[in-house]
């Protein structure tokens, strides 16, 4: 059976993923921090006729990603889709932050996706046709300071899709970036964000279970990038015409005011 391995798939917009992929016939490999939130997502997976397995682990621990892979690759079926989406945010001045924390944050959002994935090319090769679907964000197309190493981590993820995805142009493995706006999940609890900038934040939320159907959509269709919601893209999209250093004062005015 095809099979789908998803990092962070307990809650939010990994979770959402997943359960898209098993509407679509996929089985599934959950890995994430909590047991029993995966749990709960393998038990609505198997409502939906998929099996589904389990792996607690941190993702951020040394080893992780061969742990990972070892157990991926050692599970029944045929591994054909691999979706990079464990990740997190960390709000407030680069100097001010705890430095382990921010290395913490770029090792989830950097090097696990490109060890996970180096380790899991050769199986993803051997199927007829395979998927990576790597997950960045709209913060991927600007400098945000105060975000600013988590939009630095996903303009990495962004530019390692496309090159990836070119340097695979003549394989059997697309890759797809999906890169969603504000979203309704715990983000910006994780983010240590304020009340008051997490109100502004839900004014244009987009609900979790949307984001994954169009970042699935696209990645099944081959496509290079998608950014779901018609507000995300225009203001991604604006990014490539306005100068930089307004888009970084206009986001600075957005965040900075409120720490």
């Amino acid at each position: 059976m095809k099979t789908a391995l998803v990092t962070g798939g307990s809650r939010g917009i990994g979770r959402a993923l997943a359960l898209e992929l098993a509407r679509r016939g996929y089985d599934l490999l959950l890995t994430a921090r909590s047991a029993a939130d995966l749990e709960q997502v393998a038990a609505e997976a198997r409502q939906l006729g998929r099996e589904a397995r389990t792996l607690p682990l941190d993702l951020a621990a040394p080893n992780a990603d061969e742990e990972l892979a070892a157990w991926a690759l050692a599970q029944p079926g045929e591994l054909t889709v691999l979706v990079n989406n464990v990740g997190y945010g960390i709000w407030g001045r680069f100097e001010e932050l705890p430095l382990a924390s921010q290395m913490n944050m770029l090792q989830l959002n950097m090097q696990l996706p490109v060890a996970l994935t180096h380790r899991l090319l050769p199986a993803l090769h051997r199927t007829k046709k395979a998927y990576i679907l790597n997950v960045a964000s709209t913060a991927a197309y600007q400098a945000v300071p105060t975000f600013t190493l988590y939009a630095a981590s996903k303009a990495f993820l962004l530019s390692f899709s496309r090159g990836l995805r070119y340097e695979l142009r003549e394989t059997g493995v697309s890759v797809c970036c999906l890169s969603p706006g504000s979203t309704d999940t715990s983000f910006t609890d994780r983010a240590g964000m304020s009340a008051e900038l997490q109100a502004t934040a839900n004014r244009v939320s987009m609900l979790p279970e949307p984001v994954a159907k169009a970042g699935i959509q696209a990645l099944l269709a081959g496509e290079a990038e998608v950014i779901p919601g018609a507000l995300n893209k225009v203001s991604a999209t604006l990014t490539r015409f306005v100068p930089k250093s307004l888009t970084e004062r206009i986001a600075a005015g957005i965040y900075e005011k409120h720490l």
